[in-house]
């Protein structure tokens, strides 16, 4: 699919992720029972309720502020326990066959929104925001398990990239959808607000478009990667003369496209004020709260506001294609990597700014 509106997209997809009862054989399952307690425990391994389903042996499950978040109690829309999990690089196991041209052994990334295909907004193709969207590893349970039950037309195959890149495209979509709304073009100023994962896969595709760009955050380890690892030359630490060095680097003016990826209010509700007149802002990261801001400003620049949530077929499919001619390398990202085993122990760890993680990566 590339975001069209199918007949034979159904809600009843989303009752499919759900282990069923009588399967034969148990797994090994990560569920995160409360904020700050995971367990590990057997389960039983699902069967395919239907011939729209494939079974996959999951390989790669990436950490993102999403479950960080969940851990912490803090991520919206979350309810426990919840198998967490959906930055995933899985094998196909079981499968019919099908309109994709997907078969057992062929390894994929999986696209973890399961939209109903009859609301609205997947009417008209906007299946990111689906009325009754439900997000693998938040809504319903994900992929921190060896084995998943899916809907086929939610794998995406690359036989030439391998389980961490597979893993890493869902993170890159996030960005990618983010750029392609707002939509920069070479003569713009782009400022990327925080440069965590997602801010670095905004910068990803900000770079595609040619744009002169900005990265701004706290973290002087974040702007540090950005100068060394991306070779980023304009690099501002997130401090209260922020918007003066924003302005001395463009003359006096201000960035007429601003993306903010740190989820945090007091940076979202000041990004209005370092917006060119006739600008954009875009928010990629999400706050659980209310934001307010200053309507008469607002309306004298005439801004441009975007929300950008979750991505969709179109953007997974070009990211892989990114990858596979080399285009794209992430890889660069992983910082801490971990068998399945050692996850709960390792995982409030990854919490803490001194050590310094970027992209945490689970084995199975």
């Amino acid at each position: 699919m590339t975001g069209i509106y199918r007949r034979d997209v159904r809600c009843f997809f989303f009752d499919s992720i759900t282990m069923k009862s009588g399967s034969k054989g148990a797994m090994k399952t990560i569920i995160l029972e409360e904020p700050g307690r995971f367990s590990l425990t057997d389960t039983a391994k699902p069967n395919r309720a239907n011939p729209s389903e494939a079974l996959v042996r999951v390989h790669r499950v990436g950490i993102c502020g999403t479950d960080l978040h969940a851990f912490e109690g803090t991520q919206s829309f979350f309810t426990y326990p919840r198998i967490v999990g959906h930055e995933l690089g899985v094998e196909i196991v079981e499968i019919d066959s099908n309109e994709f041209d997907l078969k057992t052994g062929d390894s994929c990334a999986l696209e973890p929104y399961l939209h109903c295909g009859e609301c609205i907004a997947c009417r008209r193709g906007k299946t990111n925001c689906c009325v009754n969207l439900k997000v693998m590893g938040v809504h319903v349970d994900g992929g921190m398990r060896e084995y998943i039950t899916v809907p086929i037309h939610k794998l995406h195959k690359s036989n030439q990239l391998s389980c961490d890149q597979l893993a890493l495209v869902e993170t890159l979509g996030i960005g990618a959808h983010a750029v392609r709304r707002a939509n920069p073009q070479p003569d713009d100023v782009v400022l990327i607000i925080g440069v965590g994962p997602i801010g670095l896969t905004v910068l990803t595709f900000v770079k595609s478009c040619k744009a002169p760009v900005i990265v701004m955050d706290i973290n002087e380890n974040r702007l540090d990667f950005c100068r060394n690892a991306i070779n980023v030359e304009n690099c501002i630490h997130a401090n209260r003369s922020a918007a003066d060095s924003i302005q001395k680097l463009l003359g006096g003016e201000l960035p007429t496209v601003v993306f903010d990826c740190t989820g945090n209010s007091e940076s979202m509700q000041d990004s209005f004020q370092l917006v060119a007149n006739g600008g954009s802002l875009i928010f990629v990261g999400l706050y659980k709260g209310n934001l307010t801001f200053h309507d008469p400003e607002f309306h004298r620049r005439e801004l441009t506001l975007y929300a950008s949530r979750n991505s969709t077929a179109e953007d997974f499919k070009r990211i892989i294609s990114l990858m596979e001619n080399n285009e794209i390398d992430a890889s660069p990202w992983i910082t801490h990597r971990v068998p399945f085993t050692k996850m709960i122990d390792e995982f409030p760890q990854w919490l803490q700014p001194e050590n310094r993680v970027l992209k945490a990566m689970v084995e199975w």
